[in-house]
């Protein structure tokens, strides 16, 4: 199989176990439902609603009653989406190492996990924001964007799903620090923001080489024209196909003798008698 549908496979898997669990959290869970996972106090699926960014960060630009801030938000989303997506195809044509790609794609499917939910959970979903009860799937175009009048029905006005949440234990500081506590690990999130934190990570972790080495292809360019990789028969070598500018006079003659065994001898091309 070709690296390209590697990558697009790994993608294509991850948006599936992404999108398969908002869906069943969605139409079974109501808001702030929380049940334990494997019965373990720390790990457990609590259903809450993201409108802004990651940790619950919103961005607010408002003109008159509107709020531009999820739009704009949802376009940059899909303008870096398709700039990974370039990315991406890139590094597959020049033969990157394929680590490194994976680790794109990971980042790329979180990307595009999280924009199906803004650009369509308004149109497909109902239940508004913070209401009690579960959702369930409406005709397109008929789901909570219509309820809370966004424009366009709510399209790329969506909230992003998130449901994994691992309040591992809560730490309390000693009084000479201050004495607060504050509970480890404390955000909720989903399988997209899984797979983007996956993919910065790994290449932070074991893919750092490749921004110190750069492209491989462009680097044996360089090493093949360095003077460690020409031949060794001096005849092979493409320096000697270059002619000098001015070529040295060769004290010697074409026949071997040296200017002090002609130094005797007269010029021109007279034939002298032997016998006088």
């Amino acid at each position: 199989m070709k690296q390209g549908y590697k990558v697009a496979l790994l993608v294509l898997l991850v948006l599936l176990i992404d999108q398969a669990t908002k869906f069943y959290i969605k139409t079974n869970f109501a808001l702030n439902d929380e049940v334990k996972m494997f019965g373990l106090n720390w790990a457990r699926l609590h259903f809450v609603e993201n409108k802004g960014m990651a940790f619950g960060i919103e961005f607010n630009v408002t003109h008159g009653e509107f709020d531009y801030g999820k739009l704009l938000l949802s376009v940059f989303r899909i303008l870096m989406v398709a700039g990974l997506i370039w990315y991406t195809r890139m590094l597959l044509r020049v033969k990157a190492p394929i680590g490194f790609v994976y680790c794109i794609g990971l980042i790329t499917a979180g990307a595009l996990g999280n924009i199906i939910d803004s650009t369509f959970y308004a149109l497909i979903f109902t239940g508004g924001f913070h209401d009690d009860g579960l959702a369930t799937l409406a005709p397109f175009g008929q789901g909570y964007g219509l309820a809370e009048g966004l424009p366009m029905n709510g399209f790329l006005h969506g909230r992003v799903v998130d449901m994994f949440y691992f309040p591992i234990t809560t730490i309390t500081l000693p009084e000479w620090m201050g004495g607060d506590s504050f509970l480890f690990f404390s955000p909720i999130f989903n399988v997209a923001d899984a797979a983007i934190t996956t993919g910065i990570l790994s290449i932070l972790l074991f893919q750092r080489r490749f921004f110190r080495d750069g492209f491989m292809d462009e680097e044996k360019k360089v090493e093949s024209a360095s003077p460690d990789t020409l031949p060794d028969d001096p005849e092979q070598s493409p320096l000697a196909e270059m002619p000098d500018d001015e070529p040295a006079a060769d004290p010697s003659g074409t026949d071997g003798t040296t200017a002090a065994d002609t130094a005797g001898e007269p010029s021109g091309n007279t034939v002298t008698d032997e016998k006088g």
